[in-house]
């Protein structure tokens, strides 16, 4: 078995080059990046770290660090407006939590 990269093996495993690389660390072996190579003795070993699911090529996917993806996000510009320029702080009645223009308690 020739040197394989990592990227390769990720490809391989059916998770993420970054998954790969922890595993690699974590097993005390020192890698840079997704390209750098591997001796066939680790990739022994590292197949076994992956467990089963390691060695076939069957396309079935392992987590991969999907959980650390963030999930959708909510409808929004992102900064923290409510749409008429304002902050969501804003109150355009000074906080009384009326609406605007509505009669006043006790007026009605």
């Amino acid at each position: 078995m020739a040197k394989v990269r990592v990227y390769e093996l990720a490809k391989e495993f059916g998770v993420e080059s970054k998954t790969v690389m922890v595993k690699l660390q974590e097993m005390g072996e020192f890698v840079r990046s997704a390209s750098s190579t591997i001796e066939a003795p680790v990739v022994r070993r590292l197949k076994e770290a992956f467990g089963p699911e390691g060695g076939s090529k069957s396309g079935g996917r392992s987590n991969g660090g999907a959980s650390a993806r963030p999930g959708p996000r909510p409808a929004g510009n992102g900064n923290g407006s409510n749409g008429n320029g304002q902050g969501l702080g804003y109150s355009p009645n000074g906080g009384t939590g009326e609406l605007p223009g509505a009669p006043a308690k006790g007026d009605e």
